[in-house]
């Protein structure tokens, strides 16, 4: 156990559903207040109180993370909620396919707003709230989807993945001043609603290309996320760490029949 997330006031971003919501509830496990930060609330209200259900602290934040002063205000209530923020989970992001032929210019640069730039605007607006606490952390949810591999209607998506791992290498020599880390989760396929919209055919032959033969779970990157915002990962900074159960290893799917 990561005695140190134990009272700590931590943001998750996009913790309404997916990913975030497996963030969300790691946290809130180790007994940390987490504020979930999205658009809906009425998926906001039930990943809360599933929280609570289990005998965590929990509280929601309608916020547009493509948004400056939506993000401030995020800031802003946490503050007011739970006195201060220790921790940025930069989770929010989206994933539409959408081949290039048939991308739009406005395609493009949603993406990059709600995936790229609001880690940009969410990191900003925490900075004041870890300079006064004397310390902070911010872990990145990035993806193997453009920074190692590739996948036919996702180029605006990796695009901004790996946007996101070029922006935490300069962030965590300015955040250092603040005695704040910076480091980035990269998922696999991981389970979640998003992934099941893609269809069972996907689901199936995605778990047969991973050696672990089995998609992750959510709760998987957030123990990866836990582990970067606790106070032992204190000397880790600007690094990112795989969580794909292997995907990325195999240079063919031969060398997966050879398992």
């Amino acid at each position: 156990m990561l005695t140190s997330i134990a009272g700590k006031s931590v943001i998750v971003t996009g913790g309404s559903k997916g990913i975030g919501r497996g963030i969300a509830k790691v946290f809130a496990a180790q007994g940390a207040r987490v504020m979930i930060a999205a658009r809906g609330a009425e998926s906001g209200a039930a990943a809360v109180a599933e929280i609570e259900s289990a005998g965590g602290t929990a509280a929601f934040c309608a916020t547009d993370v493509a948004d400056w002063a939506s993000v401030q205000s995020m800031v802003e209530t946490t503050m007011a909620t739970f006195g201060g923020v220790d921790i940025l989970c930069a989770n929010a992001g989206i994933f539409p396919q959408i081949k290039l032929i048939d991308m739009a210019p406005e395609d493009w640069d949603t993406v990059m707003n709600v995936n790229l730039k609001s880690t940009f605007l969410c990191v900003k607006a925490c900075i004041p709230a870890f300079e006064a606490a004397g310390k902070g952390r911010v872990v990145v949810t990035s993806s193997i989807t453009g920074p190692v591999t590739g996948f036919p209607g996702w180029a605006h998506y990796g695009a901004s993945k790996s946007g996101q791992l070029g922006f935490l290498k300069t962030a965590a020599m300015e955040l250092a001043r603040y005695n704040t880390t910076i480091n980035a989760v990269m998922p696999g396929n991981i389970f979640t609603e998003g992934l099941q919209d893609l269809g069972q055919e996907y689901l199936d032959t995605m778990a047969t290309s991973i050696p672990l033969k089995r998609l992750g779970a959510v709760e998987d990157i957030g123990n990866a996320a836990l582990f970067f915002a606790s106070d032992e990962a204190g000397y880790i900074t600007g690094q990112q760490i795989v969580v794909d159960g292997g995907q990325i290893l195999p240079e063919s799917l031969e060398a997966i029949d050879e398992i």
